[in-house]
């Protein structure tokens, strides 16, 4: 788990409980018919074409983050490049649609079925009768029964990072012949279609010597479109060809070279040639969509025209030479609106302002090279081939499947009252955050409303009406029935020991002199991380989020897809019906009067004044994380809740906050998965106390769970009825909201760069990616009029 994003069920939902009021789940509230899912609210941009216009050969060069330090997908250090490689050369029983569901792989899988559920649950397993391995051996109940030995928990020798599902099987054996498998379970499972997907081969999972090493550097055997050939950590490449033993429809593409690639460095690669497609931040997004378009026909109010100056101006060039913006003009719904002129502007840079990263390759040359000066026609020469070249590029754009949330830690402190936690979630307009975030990028601005699925998924539904939506006078009567009312005596002592906090303290705001590491470096890093109290002056800064990078997953995404919002700002009314709502608070009398000596404006109790500390990331790639906990800030001052903003290294910030509870607020992101039942209860799950006094706290790092949860998930995991098991789901989520640990904002945005005549690449959002389609038109030809990206 990272602060900001995962990978979906290969590193599991890796990245917890004190709710005073036993809640009673509605009969109605949280269940209802498949409709409530409604659809993805963005549709994946991935430039379709059919497989007739697209070209045989060539070789796509696709950014990643890292070299993956392992090739095995169910290893604690497998990441986003580690699960592209297995989606692209191993088998997977079942794929993600574009709205997030599984759906069978008819490559490998001719059906699947329970097909017995007294005394046990039995699964039956078709396989495809040309399915085989790069080696030749057919795929088969052996390499099902090697996986389900090393994932099952039974052998501590087998270092594997989860186990979830194949621990509740009994038996894995073969069925009337070589394409049939049967497991049968010890204990129903309803997620039994996240199993063997990937599958490794038995030479990978047969012994915990070949599951812990066999399967790091290399791959030897396979069968997928294509096969692992080369890894090159010298030159950071991971190269895949085509599987000439692949019986399904051949790869288009000859290669797929897996590229690491800085994100700040990804723009200038894209622009220089060097790759083809690559996931960016809003920013570099759309510098690219403007030299795409050629700024010197672009209107003055367009993103970055504003504050174009000298050579760039004139040149129509935007900043970074090589650095450009999205894509042609995005269709957008009056949903999908553009951003405010002052939302979109972006600084400039004269090319005297240049870095080396934004050079090309010529440009560096120059400067190495014995001559100091270069002729006007050679630069002009350089600079028109970058704009050509950015010109090729477009910004592919989804919504990524997973969501940025607010955090309450409910350990301790003033948090650890469910009504103050509920205060705070009824402060928050989660719209205007959505807005800030999404809109400046054309991408639907819709406040996610279950913490267990998306828009579009099965399980969705918005039960943030157990909780209730933003109401300031709510939020106040909430506080004050916590005892925390206004102008209420202040023992500053108390007060600083409460709030904490580290970092270096900032000179924006009010300085406070709480922190026991004031005046030290060690999480912070510049002068504009450190600490500062949001409220105590009114000096809290707004931040608009325009030109912000959304805080990036150390698994990198890859864990959304859409059309429509239906369902979107449902709100059920407080006491509309009896069940899973949180409690009103009671408002204190009218004209009480503030105790002698008390603290105008600040809302107290037992001489502790209410500060929250707020934990972000500092670093170039967390603006948007930033500018988000801003404006969050901004709306707990109206209902008198002040925030100690700390900015920590971001190296520090998840592994040393988030997961150690060192935190009152925090943002960081979870992935939706198809399979919420199983993946998601370790995120709500009731701490337990351990041995030594502790608390295991599994997933759930804002330490807030309850038995009611617990249960249902423990019910809808083991049913094998899908309607009994969704409408579980969505009563275990209307408790999740009441309970106020977790808040959902927003769905994270998902920018993808590319050149124009790749198709069937880019935003997938949901979907997962079908290797063999991609590739190159072919000369002459014209890809689908419906990809967003071409309106």
């Amino acid at each position: 788990m990272s602060h900001d994003g995962l990978g979906p069920r290969a590193v599991m939902r890796s990245v917890t409980f004190l709710t005073a009021t036993v809640l009673a789940v509605p009969l109605l509230a949280a269940c209802g018919s498949d409709d409530e899912a409604g659809k993805p609210l963005a549709a994946q941009d991935i430039a379709t074409a059919g497989r007739a216009r697209v070209a045989d050969g060539g070789t796509l060069h696709w950014a990643v983050d890292d070299v993956p330090e392992t090739f095995n997908s169910f290893q604690a250090d497998a990441d986003a490049a580690t699960n592209r490689v297995a989606q692209a050369v191993l088998p997977a029983m079942y794929r993600l649609d574009a709205a997030g569901r599984p759906r069978r792989d008819a490559d490998y899988l001719e059906s699947a079925k329970v097909v017995d559920t007294e005394p046990k649950q039995v699964v039956l397993y078709r396989l495809d009768q040309q399915a085989v391995w790069s080696d030749g051996r057919e795929i088969g109940a052996a390499d099902f029964a090697a996986q389900w030995r090393a994932l099952s928990g039974k052998d501590s020798a087998y270092w594997t990072a989860r186990n979830a599902g194949y621990d509740r099987i009994e038996k894995v054996e073969r069925g009337r012949n070589d394409l049939e498998v049967r497991v049968t379970f010890a204990r129903p499972y309803a997620d039994w279609r996240s199993l063997f997907s990937p599958l490794y081969p038995k030479d990978v999972m047969g012994t915990p010597d070949a599951f812990n090493d066999g399967a790091r550097r290399k791959l030897k055997v396979t069968a997928g479109p294509f096969a692992l050939q080369k890894v090159d950590r010298k030159a950071k490449t991971v190269t895949l060809a085509r599987n000439p033993r692949w019986w399904g429809r051949p790869a288009k593409l000859s290669e797929i070279v897996l590229t690491a690639v800085p994100r700040e460095d990804r723009a200038s690669a894209l622009a220089a040639g060097k790759l083809d497609l690559a996931e960016v931040d809003p920013a570099d997004a759309r510098r690219i969509e403007t030299a795409a378009k050629g700024s010197a026909g672009a209107d003055a109010s367009a993103p970055g025209a504003a504050e174009g100056t000298g050579a760039a101006k004139k040149s129509g060039k935007s900043e970074q030479s090589g650095k450009a913006d999205p894509s042609e003009k995005s269709g957008k719904t009056d949903d999908e609106q553009q951003p405010d002129d002052e939302q979109q502007s972006d600084e400039k840079k004269t090319d005297g302002d240049k870095t080396d990263g934004d050079k090309s390759d010529g440009e560096k040359k120059s400067d190495d090279g014995d001559s100091d000066e270069e002729s006007s026609d050679g630069k002009a020469s350089r600079a028109a081939a970058a704009k050509d070249a950015s010109r090729d590029l477009e910004v592919r754009r989804s919504l990524e499947p997973a969501y940025t949330q607010l955090a309450l830690n409910g350990s301790e402190g003033p948090l650890a009252d469910e009504r103050v936690r509920r205060a705070v979630a009824r402060a928050l307009d989660r719209k205007e955050l959505a807005k800030l975030v999404l809109r400046p990028l054309g991408l639907p601005a819709e406040p996610v409303g279950s913490h267990l699925a998306l828009s579009g998924q099965a399980a969705y539904a918005d039960n943030s009406g157990a909780l209730g939506g933003q109401d300031t006078a709510e939020a106040r009567a909430l506080l004050g029935d916590a005892g925390w009312v206004p102008g209420g005596r202040v023992d500053e002592a108390k007060t600083e020991k409460a709030a904490g906090g580290e970092g270096e303290k900032s000179d924006r705001g009010a300085k406070s002199s709480s922190s026991p590491k004031a005046g030290k470096k060690d999480d912070s890093e510049g002068d504009d991380e450190g600490t500062y109290i949001v409220g105590e002056d009114d000096k809290g800064r707004r931040a608009s989020a325009g030109d912000g990078k959304e805080q990036r997953s150390g698994h990198d995404g890859r864990h959304l897809a859409q059309d429509g919002r239906p369902w979107v700002g449902r709100e059920l009314s407080q006491g509309g019906m009896a069940g899973a709502y949180a409690p009103k608070g009671t408002a204190a009398p009218k004209g009480t009067v503030a105790p002698a000596g008390s603290a105008s404006g600040v809302l107290a109790k037992d001489g502790k004044a209410l500060n929250l500390r707020f934990v972000l990331p500092s670093g170039e790639g967390s603006e948007t994380l930033r500018a988000v906990a801003e404006r969050i800030s901004s709306m707990l001052v109206k209902v008198g809740i002040r925030t100690q903003i700390t900015k920590v290294s971001e190296a520090s910030y998840f592994k040393d906050h988030i997961a150690s509870g060192q935190y009152d607020l925090a943002l960081y992101s979870w992935p939706a998965s198809a399979f919420p039942a199983t993946d998601a209860r370790p995120i709500y799950a009731k701490p337990v106390p351990a041995a030594d006094g502790s608390l295991t706290v599994e997933q759930n790092y804002t330490r807030v769970g309850t038995d009611q949860v617990d249960q249902l998930f423990d019910r809808a995991v083991a049913t094998l009825d899908e309607d009994e098991a969704r409408d579980l789901l969505r009563k275990a989520d209307s408790r999740i909201w009441a309970a106020a640990g977790s808040i959902p904002l927003y769905q994270r945005p998902q920018l993808v760069a590319a050149r124009k005549d790749l198709v069937n690449a880019g935003a997938f959002g949901f979907r997962t990616p079908v290797y063999e389609d991609m590739g190159f038109l072919k000369k002459g030809a014209v890809r689908d009029a419906a990809s967003p990206s071409q309106k």
